[in-house]
């Protein structure tokens, strides 16, 4: 992964953007009007979208990223510039066509489940005048890039003649140029380095039903042929994807937990992009995009990831690789810069023999957000607030039990006798401590934005195991 961090390709985007626009709410009743969901609505989002949202994940993962498409000269489309401007993307190829609506997706969100989606927007193809502005800015920049990707959405900026110029002119450059495809003709995208179609839309492309490996490979392979690419690359969900190139090569992914595939495809296109221009062969960038998706997937909307998430994650898939989590104060701080849009859980404790009571205890504050760290008590520590026959085992036993648990995200010692100074440090969201400090002042909880407290399981405690043990 290092050298995926220091790469900062410089990649351009062209294709459809729209504005992904977030209602989220509450549900708990059908209107008296009419047998529909009352949502309740709690909080409004806007993330950009589409193509969009390829450029958020690149940004995410690093790399320099431009874009080239068109918008409306309307209010959707300033609020979209304005978006693409504080993503921190080169906007200034953007060109804005009267008379045109920018694409606008509204979703209602309640208890995890899309309600509704309604959207506003032009799926027209763009004027010829904007197709040739589109074009003539492509030649006079595509030699700044090591890669083009682009987006399809159908919604009229990709038109035939255009995607076909911008492949041409890509290839002569000698420039990866990827392709997220949309429709059943794919005859524009004729020449491209791959295209990273789903195994719904190979079908609908190929008008091959995949049953089997047998059928899967006959799309590959037709894919690949007839529109003379480098790579055919069909995306197979949780079975990961099939990589058609000189050889056949099938990729697995796992994915813990789905909560919203929105998006997938654009994280996997901005991952095949990102990892060819840093120099990873088709493989090793197949296994970063698996890993890409399969983290976008665990989240709720259009959303993005990080190289830092993506190393958290295939270490989390490496069972005998749980001392990864294990982190010093320095390098917990250091990584947590990456991680400050999650809701981040800290606890501490001795944790000496670990017991149903931590594990149960560790699983209801892992559900406070997204991470949970826990502080530590080094040896002296235990010792001082224990008694000297204490801990029975040492730090680096505890810490590496507890990092083998699915429910600890990172594990950090602290030798103070309180874990002020690590709070400080982390700065988190929640802190969480045992049923039994109910009514005591707790540390660091003018640090954290809320303390929840936790009971314990009656009886279930490491000094109870050890006189148990004494009998």
């Amino acid at each position: 992964m290092d050298r995926l961090k220091e790469a900062k390709p410089n990649i351009l985007v062209v294709g459809d953007l729209m504005i992904d626009h977030y209602l989220w709410g509450s549900c708990e009743r059908i209107s008296p009007e009419a047998p529909v969901q009352v949502v309740d609505i709690q909080k409004e989002t806007t993330v950009l979208g589409g193509a969009g949202n390829v450029i958020n994940n690149l940004v995410a993962m690093g790399s320099q990223v431009s874009v080239l498409s068109v918008i409306g000269d309307d209010s959707n489309g300033k609020e979209l510039f304005d978006m693409l401007e504080i993503s921190g993307a080169n906007s200034s190829n953007i060109v804005k066509q009267k008379g045109r609506f920018t694409s606008k997706k509204s979703r209602v969100i309640a208890v995890h489940q899309q309600i509704i989606r309604y959207d506003r927007e032009s799926k027209d193809a763009i004027s010829k005048e904007s197709e040739k502005e589109l074009y003539e800015k492509f030649v006079k920049i595509i030699g700044d890039f090591d890669a083009v990707l682009l987006s399809d959405y159908g919604k009229g900026v990709l038109t035939q003649s255009l995607t076909c110029k911008l492949i041409q002119e890509a290839r002569r450059n000698k420039k990866f140029i990827l392709v997220d495809p949309k429709g059943d003709d794919y005859s524009k995208y004729k020449g491209a380095t791959l295209i990273t179609p789903n195994k719904k839309e190979a079908i609908q492309a190929s008008k091959i039903d995949i049953k089997d490996e047998q059928s899967l490979l006959m799309v590959g392979e037709f894919l690949k042929k007839s529109l003379d690419l480098d790579y055919a690359i069909i995306t197979l969900s949780e079975d990961g994807m099939a990589i058609f190139g000189d050889e056949v090569l099938k990729v697995p992914t796992v994915a813990r937990e789905v909560f919203d595939v929105t998006g997938a495809g654009d994280t996997v296109l901005a991952a095949f992009g990102y990892g060819l221009s840093a120099g990873l062969d088709i493989k090793d960038s197949a296994l970063f995009a698996t890993s890409a998706a399969a983290v976008v997937v665990g989240k709720l909307g259009s959303a993005t990831v990080s190289i830092d998430e993506i190393d958290m994650y295939e270490q989390s898939l490496r069972s005998a690789k749980a001392s990864s989590k294990i982190k010093t104060k320095d390098e917990l701080t250091k990584l947590l810069e990456n991680f400050r849009d999650k809701k981040i859980v800290f606890t501490n404790g001795c944790f000496d023999i670990l017991h149903v009571g931590h594990v149960k205890y560790l699983e209801v504050a892992k559900s406070f957000g997204d991470m949970l760290i826990v502080g530590l008590n080094s040896d002296d520590s235990v010792k001082r607030l224990k008694g000297a026959n204490r801990p029975i085992n040492s730090s680096d036993d505890r810490a590496y039990v507890l990092s083998a648990l699915e429910s600890v995200s990172f594990v950090v010692e602290f030798k103070e006798d309180t874990p002020l100074e690590l709070i400080k440090s982390i700065k988190p969201d929640v802190l969480v401590k045992g049923g039994d400090y109910k009514g005591k002042d707790i540390v660091g909880s003018d640090i954290a934005k809320e303390v929840k407290l936790v009971d314990f399981i009656d009886g279930k405690s490491t000094t109870n195991i050890i006189k148990k043990a004494q009998l």
